[in-house]
């Protein structure tokens, strides 16, 4: 009785939130995929199923062994196990893929390739964002498919993307829902062969670019360390990472001088072609990274080139390893302790490390670094679709191209909403009664909203909130001079000369830098003698003033001080057509 009365005060306790709140939605770590796999045969029995299932994560395992041989993940491998959830037995899948979004879709490649063998398997995948592969196909999209009511709706099945009609009601189905529509109504499913080419755009010359994420490199590694990378490769990744994402924690045995504490010190060096990622090769390439000083002794010892560069490299991924196994967090992964267990059967003389004469005959293999290197120049041709050399791989170029083009028809779709798909009456606010919008209000909105573009040119050139207000406020037309009053327009006037002597005395108005401190100082005078008398005295000097001057040049000073990112300067500029070269370093 007590049990029921603390459940029911717990429910209660949540009402406040809306009335059947059952707690706040699951979601998703952020860069994780998940996906699910039913088998969907009214006319199987639960063993038969549980069997079918089994078949299909033999299956999962043998294709993974074939097209992944060599193949590093980022973070977390494809993985699917067999589990019993609600009732119903499935196989459940979740990986982190990291910054390599890759990964992700290799996995829906080798999902699809699963449904080709198995026509009874409807699987599910999802990511942090939700429905990802109607993401990639929003630009084509029909109208009610939105996000309010797509969860649940898209199925893979038979190497085909099949998605759930909307029936009576407007909103998102649960799973069983859907399940129970697929086995009732089969032949209700929509299939669209241009929605499906949209989604599966990034895989569609798989398995052929399997390899292209894959980066191999010549570097300078302690023995012990070739050892471990030749036992298994896929110990980089967590090094690597390791070494990404350091803190003073994972420093600590690195800042011995003696290199005592190192696992990885720079003795018995030997040079070797190690595989990466090519997210993780960027990011142990692009970092600045001042090493133990036993490391940066050895460092000192070699001039610039080649030879530098390849130690260089293996003392940060040597450091990514020592601080892999130092962190106390990472005790318990399973990499860890393998790689411990290596380290100690090498101590006790069970395992043997490579000889000169091993290392002679592994492979050597170097690629290029070209795909590192982006010419700005290239890449703004490659935007607008006039690219000659390209920059990259050819996948990135094909991934940009169709970005552009998607974007292009997203600004040309009148129905397209802020996010990206064709809006309906669920994307409305039903407070707005304003919800159709004619021809002309649609074109003002569209058009040069000149009170915006002032505001942008006054924060550019520095004109303080404050004055802008008093000025504008101040400010009436001819029409409007008679209302006036002898107090008003007195007032007005003074206003205007501080306005000015403020402006002066900045040097704002000085279009000559070499006579600021001239313009200053004048500027200083205006407050001891007749305002009226310096106005006269300026006329002829104004009348030759070319203002174009100071707009240009407070115009290029806020484009420099964006440092290359994006601001409102060169959107100004970008907007009349003008595309500012990058600001290269002063000497």
């Amino acid at each position: 009785m007590a049990d029921a009365e603390e459940k029911s005060k717990d429910k209660d306790d949540l009402k406040w939130f809306g009335e059947g709140f059952d707690g706040f939605p699951k979601r998703l770590p952020d860069d994780t995929v998940e996906y699910v796999v039913f088998v969907i045969d009214p006319k199987s029995s639960e063993a038969q199923i549980r069997e079918r299932l089994r078949s299909i994560e033999s299956a999962a395992d043998a294709l993974s062994k074939n097209l992944l041989k060599d193949y590093i993940w980022q973070r977390e491998p494809f993985d699917l196990q067999l589990k019993r959830e609600d009732g119903c037995w499935l196989l459940r899948g979740t990986t982190n893929y990291g910054d390599s979004v890759a990964d992700e879709w290799l996995i829906v490649y080798l999902l699809r390739e699963l449904s080709k063998q198995f026509p009874e398997a409807w699987i599910r995948l999802y990511d942090t964002d939700g429905e990802f592969l109607l993401v990639e196909a929003a630009n084509v999209l029909p109208k009610w498919l939105n996000p309010e009511i797509a969860e649940n709706r898209v199925w893979l099945n038979q190497a085909k993307l099949r998605i759930i009609p909307l029936e009576e009601e407007k909103r998102p189905l649960t799973v069983q829902e859907a399940r129970e529509f697929i086995k009732s109504s089969p032949s209700k499913l929509v299939h669209s062969p241009l929605i499906e080419e949209e989604a599966f755009y990034r895989i569609r010359n798989y398995p052929a670019e399997i390899s292209q994420t894959l980066h191999h490199s010549l570097v300078t590694i302690p023995r012990r360390l070739a050892f471990l990378l030749r036992r298994n490769t896929a110990y980089i990744s967590p090094a690597v990472e390791a070494f990404y994402l350091r803190d003073p924690i994972s420093l600590r045995p690195l800042k011995k001088e003696d290199g005592s504490a190192l696992k990885f010190p720079p003795k018995d060096l030997v040079t070797v072609s190690v595989r990466f990622t090519k997210v993780g090769f960027a990011q142990l390439k692009s970092q600045q990274f001042a090493g133990p000083k036993i490391w940066e002794a050895e460092l000192a010892g070699l001039k610039p080139g080649q030879e530098r560069d390849r130690l260089e490299m293996g003392m940060k991924l040597a450091c990514g390893f020592d601080m892999l196994l130092a962190d106390p967090q990472n005790q318990d992964k399973r990499t860890v302790r393998e790689i411990q267990l290596l380290l100690e059967d090498v101590d006790a003389g069970e395992e043997e490390l490579p000889t000169d004469d091993a290392i002679a005959k592994w492979d050597s293999k170097e690629d290029g670094e070209e795909w590192m290197d982006i010419n700005y120049e290239e890449f703004e041709k490659e935007l607008q679709g006039k690219g000659t050399q390209g920059f990259g791989d050819k996948a990135a170029q094909a991934n940009l191209q169709k970005m552009v083009q998607r974007f292009e028809s997203f600004l040309n779709d009148g129905d397209a909403g802020a996010d990206g798909a064709e809006m309906d009456d669920m994307d409305v606010d039903d407070d707005d009664d304003d919800s159709d919008i004619s021809s002309d209000e649609e074109d003002k909105a569209a058009s040069f909203d000149e009170e915006e573009f002032s505001k942008m040119m006054r924060e550019m050139m520095g004109m303080p909130e404050e004055v802008y207000k008093e000025t504008t406020t101040a400010e009436l037309s001819s029409d409007d001079e008679d209302a006036w009053g002898e107090d008003e327009e007195k007032e007005f006037r003074r206003n205007m000369e501080a306005m000015e002597a403020e402006l002066r005395q900045s040097g704002a108005l000085d279009l000559d830098p070499k006579t600021k401190e001239g313009n200053a100082g004048k500027a200083r005078a205006v407050e001891d003698e007749d305002v009226e008398e310096i106005q006269r005295s300026d006329d002829d000097e104004e009348e030759e003033v070319d203002v174009d001057y100071n707009l240009v040049k407070n115009m290029l000073d806020a484009f420099k001080a964006q440092g290359g990112m994006a601001g409102p300067a060169g959107n100004m500029m970008r907007a009349m057509g003008l595309n500012m070269p990058r600001d290269e370093p002063e000497d």
